[in-house]
């Protein structure tokens, strides 16, 4: 890839994960690889299984993994995964600076801004030392203003309709 972009799907609707897991299809697809870090999934899910059947070309690590909702977590808790997280961010910089993949998204990024897990200027670093061939990937709810603007193409997901609000719960192999 001659040159790579910024992207970011976010928005309250459903399908940012999937959205970004649909562009790593794609990009597997035609030759590329793809690293995907998922922040903040700490259960077994869809995607880590069909993903294995793609290794090398593609592949899934969890940073700030935890079994528990964020919201549920104590904040003992909170601070062990903060200083878990601050670690595996250096992992990250290496991936980048060894140019490990083409396309590197970033799973739920922003929900781990939004826990004080990761600085929006650690994320807008990431963005400024991405490098040129890379496609950079990010999702979450809530992108702040620095990373929107550093970014070359936002993507909305607007929930309009969910079954969710019937009682519907998360579906096996559907939601995760």
């Amino acid at each position: 890839m001659k040159q790579g972009y910024v992207q970011v799907y976010t928005g309250d609707g459903k399908g940012k994960t999937t959205a970004a897991l649909g562009l790593g299809l794609r990009a597997v697809g035609r030759g590329f690889k793809v690293l995907m870090i998922q922040f903040l999934k700490g259960m077994e899910t869809g995607e880590l299984e069909a993903v294995k059947k793609l290794a090398p070309d593609f592949h899934i690590i969890r940073f700030a993994e935890t079994e528990k909702f964020f919201w549920e977590l104590s904040d003992e808790e909170k601070a062990r995964l903060k200083d878990k997280t601050q670690q595996e961010m250096k992992k990250l910089r290496e991936f980048m600076k060894d140019n490990y993949c083409d396309v590197l998204i970033l799973d739920e990024i922003m929900g781990a801004i939004h826990g004080d897990l990761v600085s929006v200027a650690q994320v807008c670093q990431i963005i400024d030392q991405k490098p040129r061939e890379m496609e950079l990937i990010l999702t979450g709810r809530n992108v702040p203003d620095e990373i929107a603007s550093r970014a070359d193409l936002i993507t909305e997901m607007k929930n309009i309709k969910h079954y969710m609000e019937k009682g519907v719960p998360a579906r096996l192999g559907i939601e995760y």
